[in-house]
């Protein structure tokens, strides 16, 4: 059971790391071989999905932070990040595994005839693999990485984006995710949103926050949409 009410869109736009995907253990493999090129020890995974949440500029200041006690100034996290990336394309993937419910959900989704779209932080390079992999990306018709508007969630840009590219009012789309910054992007962009309790949320419960509901799993989001205009007393 969801305690989100049943919403009238015509789309439905998913964060992906934490929301779609698990993807942590990638994260912090690609986040333990930086560190260890630099000759610091390893960080638990479970550490490193506490630091997920802004992207992947503020996962290595955060892990960096994290190991040797002080976070890298701009212009040695500006030539951090290259070295993180790379490791991670290399690793992406590797672990990740699909939450429950996945593809349960988003074939209904399309069955229902929703236009569907990733909106996420993660650097917009990454993004297609990484639904590729998973078997998933031939499901959405528009993709928001980090790098694609002028800002990355809690800024309203990405949602908004993915509107356009769906070609659908901001207001019917339903915002799905895992963290504060998807509850915020979507209110700041005036869509609903609902959250996932299985997510990352830099290791905060996502009970609380300002949403329109928390739905159990991803088979359950399917229950919360109805495409605007249908007749709800058929069949």
């Amino acid at each position: 059971m969801s305690d989100a009410p049943v919403f009238d869109v015509d789309a439905v736009a998913f964060d992906l790391d934490g929301t779609l995907l698990d993807t942590v253990h990638d994260l912090a493999a690609a986040v333990n071989r930086l560190l260890a090129d630099l000759g610091h020890p390893p960080l638990h995974a479970m550490t490193v999905r506490d630091l997920v949440g802004k992207g992947m500029a503020n996962l290595v200041r955060k892990a960096m932070l994290r190991a040797r006690g002080r976070a890298p100034d701009d212009a040695e996290l500006a030539a951090l990040l290259p070295r993180y990336q790379a490791h991670y394309e290399s690793l992406l993937g590797h672990e990740t595994e699909a939450f429950p419910g996945l593809l349960e959900m988003l074939v209904r989704l399309k069955a229902e005839g929703f236009r569907l779209a990733v909106v996420t932080n993660k650097a917009t390079r990454f993004v297609q693999p990484h639904l590729d992999k998973a078997g998933i990306l031939g499901y959405f018709d528009a993709i928001v990485g980090g790098d694609d508007a002028h800002a990355k969630k809690p800024d309203p840009a990405p949602i908004v984006m993915a509107a356009q590219r769906l070609g659908v009012p901001v207001t019917h789309l339903l915002m799905v995710g895992d963290s504060v910054n998807d509850a915020q992007a979507a209110r700041a962009a005036g869509c609903p949103v609902v959250l996932l309790p299985h997510g990352y949320n830099e290791g905060e419960p996502v009970h609380g926050l300002d949403c329109d509901g928390i739905v159990p799993s991803l088979a359950a989001v399917a229950d919360c949409v109805r495409r605007r205009g249908s007749d709800v007393s058929a069949p």
